[in-house]
């Protein structure tokens, strides 16, 4: 009889955002932190999804939503932003690249 598989395993280790990542969002939320859109933000590590939230308070619902899903890779793209309305603003591959999609809205907020 085999032994069950214990929960520390790498089958049940959850996704998480890497270091350079997460200071490419946070340099991004800084910014919009500066201009005064956004003020307060989490991170959540679940099995198949890291998602960086944004808010403009802290009772509130997540602005957008930064997911990295590894399952998607190959298919749509490691990274998607999602809207508050739960629609997909972009998504790619290539962090930087995705993460334009905010900094077009931090361009019309400070003009």
């Amino acid at each position: 009889m085999n032994a069950p598989t214990p929960i520390h395993s790498p089958t049940h280790d959850n996704v998480h955002f890497q270091r350079s990542e997460l200071s490419v969002i946070l340099s991004l939320y800084g910014r919009f932190v500066a201009a005064g859109e956004w003020r307060d933000y989490g991170i959540s590590a679940l099995r198949d999804v890291a998602v960086f939230s944004v808010f403009r308070r802290t009772a509130e619902q997540p602005m957008f939503r930064i997911e990295k899903r590894p399952k998607m890779a190959a298919k749509q793209g490691l990274y998607c932003v999602i809207g508050m309305d739960g629609r997909i603003l972009r998504r790619g591959s290539d962090l930087k690249t995705v993460l334009r999609v905010l900094e077009r809205k931090l361009i019309r907020s400070v003009n």
